[in-house]
Parts: structure tokens; sequence; C-alpha cells
């Protein structure tokens, strides 16, 4: 079974968030399910310095203003069609964003380019590879369904919501331009609030309808969590799944992990909670040692860590932070790092330090306000390092709470608490404090965090269910 997976990142060649490492590891994890999946990407200045010289197995004489080809490559370990339209891709800044931090104004174009060359491979095949199913993720692959559907192309398709607070909107004008039906444009179709949607186009015509969580499948159908979509997720609900992202083992291995000292006792994990302290300054204690790697976002809820930090360290814990974002929250952690002597704040990113933190961290905090998946607390499972985050999305799937009942039972993997609320963070915190000072408790918890399941092997047999369901309906 062949399948065309759309997208427009995928690690390791072209990142900027969760979405590429999943992209990226789906086509290693379904070859254990007999499923060929090759990753269409737009042919950025960076993927195509690692394609070279591969060979153009397709050309298109004008895709939305200029000439484009198809390059068969594979790269870093994953199969990929690359699509060279420099027109739209050859840009020396983000793949979204100008130089001034905005969306390229051509947006719009630049991925309905990305769709349409996805529903013509589909239709002509690439050299001699076709595909029996596409897959699209989210908004940037969005007119992947309505393309196929409009073209008669007969190839059923996938779509997966990642996040849905991005709709990918495009002015009603565009319509022509983009190769859009003006008899489509309605609210049982393209039109969003006044707008064309790329997401709700995929969300329309697509056969099928995945997102990353069970929980998160179900939040999408309610207004808190559904974003002006919960309606037509509700309509579709009976074609909707959630699939829980895997993270990849081999790259998230605390016993080959070239960033740290190799661990698999508890005595090694000291080695990397001391190496970690030394590194951002912090003295020795005997609190935890609680760890953040995150985009600073409304959404990852960390502004809501800060009124419940201070008592936090005054009971000895200590807290380092990674990560970069709004300027207002990078501000408001530089001046809490600066108050406060067990807070030590980095802003930028850095993959390397992110596995040390994971390495060295005793906790690891996700508190977001809504989280389709995650994958900081899979990592955090993994490491032994217990996360510490809101019931929500994957969080809630993926974390078993240290409350009464998961104590008794020896099954709890992490502390869990309600999304939203600085209260509730704060009384996490009071239970990491609680928690870690009863040492046979904390060493429980930690075996279970890293007996957890967090890798591909049951998502990829659940992808590729669906994708035979496709074929044989």
């Amino acid at each position: 079974m062949k399948v065309l997976s759309v997208a427009s990142e995928c690690a390791p060649i072209i990142k900027t968030g969760g979405l590429a490492d999943v992209v990226g590891a789906l086509p290693a994890a379904l070859r254990s399910q007999n499923v060929e999946m090759r990753v269409l990407l737009p042919g950025y200045p960076k993927v195509m310095d690692r394609v070279g010289r591969a060979p153009a197995v397709a050309r298109f004489d004008d895709l939305f203003g200029g000439p484009a080809e198809l390059i068969a490559a594979d790269v870093g370990g994953v199969p990929l069609l690359v699509l060279r339209a420099d027109h739209l891709f050859d840009r020396g800044h983000g793949i979204y964003l100008d130089e001034s931090g905005q969306d390229w104004e051509d947006n719009p174009q630049r991925f309905a380019a990305l769709s349409r060359a996805a529903a013509l491979i589909a239709r002509d095949g690439a050299g001699d590879w076709r595909p029996d199913i596409v897959h699209g993720h989210d908004w940037q692959a969005g007119f992947v369904p309505y393309y196929l559907h409009r073209m008669e192309v007969g190839v059923p398709s996938v779509m997966t919501i990642h996040n849905v607070a991005f709709p990918g909107p495009a002015a009603p004008e565009m319509l022509g331009e983009l190769k859009l039906e003006l008899d489509d444009y309605h609210p049982g179709g393209l039109e969003f609030w006044g707008r064309i949607s790329a997401l709700k186009a995929g969300l329309v015509w697509s056969d099928k309808i995945t997102t990353v969580s069970p929980t998160y499948a179900q939040e999408l159908q309610t207004e808190t969590f559904g974003m002006g979509f919960d309606g037509l997720v509700r309509a579709r609900a009976a074609d909707l799944q959630g699939i829980l992202n895997g993270i990849d083992t081999d790259v998230w291995n605390p016993a080959t992990d070239p960033e740290i000292a190799t661990y698999k006792t508890a005595a090694s994990k000291k080695k990397a909670t001391r190496a970690l302290r030394e590194e951002f300054g912090l003295p020795d204690s005997d609190g935890p040692l609680a760890v953040v790697v995150s985009r600073l976002t409304e959404q990852k809820g960390l502004d809501l860590v800060l009124e419940g930090l201070p008592d936090f360290l005054a009971r000895g814990g200590q807290m380092v932070l990674l990560g970069s974002g709004q300027g207002d929250l990078e501000r408001a952690w530089e001046v809490a790092g600066a108050r406060h002597e067990g807070l030590a704040v980095r802003i930028g990113y850095d993959e390397g330090l992110s596995h040390r933190m994971m390495a060295g961290g005793h906790a690891v905090l996700v508190p977001s306000r809504f989280e389709p998946c995650g994958l900081t607390q899979l990592y955090g499972l993994r490491y032994g390092t217990i996360p510490v985050v809101a019931r929500t999305g994957g969080l809630a799937d993926t974390v078993i709470d240290a409350n009464d009942a998961g104590l008794r039972a020896g099954v709890a993997t992490g502390i869990v608490h309600d999304p939203g609320s600085a209260e509730a963070v704060a009384r996490a915190l009071s239970r990491l404090a609680d928690l870690y000072a009863d040492r046979d408790v904390w060493a429980k918890m930690t075996r279970n965090a890293m007996r957890h399941p967090v890798g591909w092997d049951v998502s990829a047999a659940a992808y590729a269910d669906l994708y035979r369901s496709l074929i044989t309906a």
C-alpha cells in the first residue's frame, strides 16, 4: 500500500515544531505495517541543500505562477518528493513568516500549490510511483482533498488536524487564483467566517479525519476547543479518529543519547542532574529540579507557572527554562530569573540542551491551556523525568496522575492538574515537592514512567488499519 503524506515541514530536514517530528517519523513507523509512505515537501532552500542533485521525476509548466518540478530523494532516512517551485519557496527567511515576522502574503498560493501538486501526483504519478491514499497534515495541505474531489482523481484522502487554531485563511477574492469553484464558497463548503479556509476544505472533502489524541478528538467537538470548527467536526464525528503521536525512541534514548552520560540507574540520573545544575550555575539542592522546554506562548500556559513559583523555590525546588516566543512572556521569565536564585532562564532553543534537560531534570512542566497531543511529556516519560501536565488533549491521554488511586495501584507516571488555572499549577508544584520528598514513591513513579510505551508501534498500526479501511470500502 502506497501513501503520499503532504506537509509543510518534516524532521530532520526542516522543522519549526512538533508537526515536523510526526511527519518525519511516520514513514519508518509504517514500514512494519507494509505501508510505503513518501512525504511531499516544499523545496525550501534548506530542503534543496539536502536534496542535492537528485533527479526530477515530474514537471509542471505553470504551478501558481511559475514552473515547478518534483524531485525524488531519501534524506535523513525519509523518502521525499520535493516540490521545487522557486517562485514560491526559494526564500531566505522563515518558511511561514517574512523578515518582519508576518505571514508571507502569498502563503495561500504557496500551500495551494503544494496541495495541487499532491492531487496531480495522485492522478498522474511521480515517475513510476502513484499513491493509493493521500494523507494531508494541517491547513497547509487542506486543499488536497478538495482538489482530489474536483479533479475526480478517485484516490481517497485522510486529513490530520495537528492544531485547529490555524485555519489557513484567504480572501474570497482569491477563489479563482487558488483554483477553487465559486459554487463551493458557502458555509457548508469553503467559507469560514467570511473568508476561505484551507483547513475547512480538508475537513469537508476528506474521506477520513484524524487528530493526534483521543481526548483532543472529543475536545474539538466543543465550543471551548473547536475554534469555530466544532459544528463541522461534530457533523463528521463518525469519520473522526484520535490517534496518539509517538516519539522516535532511537533519537530519544537515555541509554544511547550522545548529549548525555549514559544512564540506566538512579545513580547515573543523579550525575545528569548534577551536570545540568552546573551548566546553569545552580547550587546543589535536596529539592526537585523541574525543567521547562517550550515555546513561550499563551497556549503553553507558562504565564500560569510564575504565580506558584516562589513557594516551590522556597521549598528547595529549582527550575530551568529553555524557550522563546512572545516578547512579554520572555521578559517576564527573564525578570523572574534575575529575581530568584533557584531559577535559570535561557531564551532561545538548543536541541542538544533539550536532551540534557530531559536527562537531568526530575520533572518536566507542560501546563498547556490546550494541547492536541504534546511530545514533551513523552520525552519526559522516556527519560524518567516526571511530567507535570494539564488535563487536556494528549496530555490527559498519556500521563497517569499520582492521585490516591494511581499511587495505590502502583501505576502513577506523573502529576495532572486542571488546565488554565494558576492556582492549579501552584498546587501541582506543591504536590511535586511532596512526592519528591518520598523517595520510595518517587523511585516507583520514575520506573513506571520509563516503562510507559511512547513509541510509534500502536499508532502506526492504527494508521495502517485506517488506510486499509479506505481501500477496501
